[in-house]
């Protein structure tokens, strides 16, 4: 296993690493709408948070070289799933035409009260 971490994304509030490379599968830990920057949560709507989140996402995939476009499976957990609607707009908006599997749960809660946080898998190319 080889695990991964990019300067750029959020630091890790806990003991466990940003993804995890185990064979052609990368495994992200979930992501929480952090600015890297700062380390704080700015965005405060659904929307900005959960754009945030894949922007965050994003950045750890690219350490190997991957981007959104190479995500096999997420799973995507709500503060409220009223919010649901307006999360998967912005969802389909940055996925575009891919669709990846997906899982969307209710939590009672979420890191730093966060709205949205998503996990995901993505494969090696090649």
């Amino acid at each position: 296993m080889e695990t991964l971490h990019h300067e750029q994304a959020p630091k890790a509030v806990g003991p466990y690493a940003q993804a995890i490379v185990a064979g052609n599968l990368v495994f992200c830990s979930g992501q929480t709408p952090l600015n890297p920057a700062t380390m704080q949560i700015e965005a405060t709507t659904i929307e900005d948070q959960t754009r945030q989140v894949l922007h965050n996402l994003g950045i750890v995939l690219s350490v190997k070289g991957l981007s959104l476009q190479n995500v096999v499976k997420t799973t995507v957990f709500l503060k409220n799933f009223a919010d649901f609607a307006r999360m998967n707009a912005v969802y389909a908006d940055v996925f575009g035409t891919h669709r990846p599997a997906r899982t969307t749960v209710e939590v009672s809660r979420l890191p730093l009260d966060a709205l949205v946080e998503i996990e995901c898998i993505a494969a090696l190319q090649g």
